[in-house]
């Protein structure tokens, strides 16, 4: 079985379902995923793409990470040493070399130094994007006040009288079961879809940036990534947008590349993208 991010838009249910059953499975899966934990239920080896190479580790997620880190580490110390040795050897040979009851030594050190080679550390072929959200003010006391809210999509009563204050600092986690009802509740805070009933007000110093679960719709067009994003921030400058694109992952000529043939990840961090500039 050949499976690319086979976790991706499943419940906890049906990924526990997969996880047994590929546990179970007697041949051979080669995946793709981010969830560290899946692969740490599943996966006897791990296949780390870097360097221009691939190398196999076996092992789960977690004993591939802290292998790769101890060989790295490893090799860092075991060059550090050699650094140190490789300049107490040329300092001997540059101080008695012209020293003839020492030139014997000296010759002797020089070719001891000729022996010792550093370990090639390759620069890391994996990037991160930079991610960083600065306000554009302080924010007041009130960043969010929802009261009596209901969501009735198509008549059905979804959600009824919610209320939530939401305060400086706060970090809100919201928990449900299956179904899309904590999609629609941030739909309608984020002003997406209108609430059946209740009330939603944002702090008069509040301006949100939302990242709602499904983004096809804003990935439709001819526009490429540079006018795509000139349209979510009211800077013209080019610097500034390439900036912000190069932050992640987008640089040079990627900027020119359509909207519309981006994967799933890159629509992700686009979305981000979108995020940051306003």
């Amino acid at each position: 079985l050949l499976l690319d991010e086979p976790t991706n838009h499943l419940d906890i249910e049906s990924i526990n379902w997969l996880t047994d059953f590929l546990s179970r499975f007697e041949n051979t899966v080669i995946v793709v995923s981010h969830d560290r934990h899946f692969l740490n239920t599943v996966c006897t080896h791990i296949a780390d793409i870097d360097y221009t190479k691939i190398k196999v580790y076996p092992g789960n997620y977690d004993f591939w990470y802290q292998s790769s880190q101890l060989i790295l580490n490893q090799t860092k110390n075991e060059n550090k040493k050699k650094e140190v040795r490789i300049a107490e050897l040329e300092a001997f040979v540059q101080r008695f070399s012209a020293n003839a009851s020492k030139a014997r030594q000296a010759t002797s050190r020089k070719k001891l130094l000729e022996k010792i080679t550093l370990e090639e550390m390759p620069a890391l072929s994996r990037k991160f994007p930079h991610i960083a959200f600065k306000p554009e003010r302080d924010c007041g006391k009130i960043l969010l006040q929802v009261d009596k809210l209901s969501i009735v999509p198509e008549g059905d009563v979804v959600l009824n009288d919610f209320e939530l204050s939401v305060n400086p600092s706060d970090k809100i986690v919201i928990l449900g079961g299956q179904g899309s009802v904590k999609s629609l509740l941030l739909d309608t805070l984020a002003g997406v879809r209108k609430a059946a009933f209740g009330n939603v007000a944002w702090g008069t110093t509040i301006k949100i940036a939302y990242f709602p679960k499904e983004n096809s719709e804003f990935f439709k067009g001819e526009d490429t990534l540079y006018d795509w994003l000139s349209k979510c921030t009211s800077s013209m400058e080019g610097q500034y947008i390439r900036g912000f694109l190069g932050r992640m992952l987008f640089s040079g000529d990627e900027a020119e590349k359509k909207v519309a043939v981006l994967s799933g990840g890159e629509r992700v961090r686009m979305m981000l993208c979108r995020m940051m500039v306003s």
